[in-house]
């Protein structure tokens, strides 16, 4: 039989995630996965708030911080400040992810031989081989063709129609 008073492992760990320490001073906050650091601006007289998130070694965003009432000091954080900036960075990061992702893989539904189909560029970011596959789906999502080609290919409508119409051989390299 348990003690109902002692926790279960489940319990201690969740609670021991909860209970990690915050950082709260009035120019260093850590808390919910993020350190908000204010920092001197270099490039004039005043100050700039660095929002990083846990694990990541550079800032995710860096803005303009507010002067105290003094006009030297910056002015401290606080609970509502922080809350603002981890919704602002988080919000960037995504935005950022949103934007790789659509740069990395593109995808375009064209008419070629008389049938829909939907064209796909997914670059692969190698460093060492980077490359993209270009590929073919008929409407019912079938592979129709896959071939790799440069990361510089350039999707668009006439490349696709194109490379459709054209058996989908392997576009010629530019």
């Amino acid at each position: 039989m348990t003690d109902p008073h002692k926790p279960t492992p489940d319990s201690a760990d969740e609670s021991s995630l909860t209970d990690l320490p915050k950082t709260q001073e009035p120019r260093l906050w850590c808390g919910d996965g993020w350190t908000a650091r204010v920092i001197k601006n270099e490039d004039d007289d005043g100050w700039a708030v660095a929002m990083i998130k846990d694990g990541e070694p550079e800032p995710a965003l860096v803005g303009p911080w507010t002067m105290g009432r003094d006009k030297k000091n910056p002015k401290p954080l606080d609970v509502n400040a922080f809350n603002t900036l981890v919704k602002t960075a988080a919000e960037f990061v995504r935005r950022q992810e949103q934007q790789l992702h659509a740069t990395l893989h593109q995808r375009i539904t064209v008419t070629a031989n008389a049938s829909r189909i939907t064209v796909s560029l997914d670059i692969v970011p190698d460093e060492d081989h980077p490359h993209a596959l270009l590929s073919a789906h008929d409407e019912t999502g079938e592979l129709l063709a896959e071939v790799r080609v440069a990361p510089s290919f350039r999707l668009n409508r006439a490349s696709a129609v194109t490379w459709a119409e054209g058996g989908f051989s392997k576009p010629a390299e530019r």
